[in-house]
């Protein structure tokens, strides 16, 4: 039987781990950033090419996925969904610290559970609207600050429409 040990918000950690889905939402946003990097792409061309039923499919299966080699997987949903190379690099450009697809992955998924949460939105739905919107490209640019700030300061960002000043 498992053993609770605590509570983030309402999410029970049990064991130490957090809930399966948010790992999962975890996975396909680390996933994303890896594919983007791979293929020189905005996250938002990456979200768009896979599309909601290739999302949820990926979300649905992401315990499986995520046993995978990632170079594998990458390379298996870049040619199924016919992700097209771009000329977007924002590694090449970045002046500080790169952070990994996993740390960016990171930051999408707690918005993302912000959002699904204060709005009772659905997750494949609200990962769509965050990557199609403003806040992914301010999140993409390393240069900026966006990827490390508070949660809370995007959260308020992103249903503000804009970078809200502090």
């Amino acid at each position: 039987m498992p053993v609770f040990s605590g509570q983030r918000g309402d999410k029970k950690i049990v064991n130490g781990r957090e809930d399966k889905r948010d790992n999962d939402l975890f996975f396909v946003c680390g996933l994303i950033e890896y594919i983007a990097r791979k293929t020189l792409n905005h996250r938002d061309a990456v979200v768009n090419a896979i599309g909601k039923d290739g999302l949820t499919h990926i979300y649905e299966l992401a315990d499986v996925y995520h046993c995978e080699n990632i170079d594998k997987i990458t390379k298996r949903f870049i040619m199924e969904y016919s992700i097209p190379s771009g000329d977007f690099d924002n590694i090449a450009y970045c002046q500080y610290h790169i952070p990994s697809h996993w740390d960016i992955g990171k930051v999408y998924k707690r918005l993302i559970l912000d959002i699904c949460g204060k709005q009772g939105t659905d997750i494949i739905h609200t990962l769509m609207e965050v990557y199609q919107s403003f806040i992914s490209r301010e999140i993409e640019n390393l240069n900026s600050s966006a990827y490390f700030e508070n949660p809370a300061y995007l959260y308020e960002s992103f249903v503000n429409g804009e970078m809200i000043l502090e």
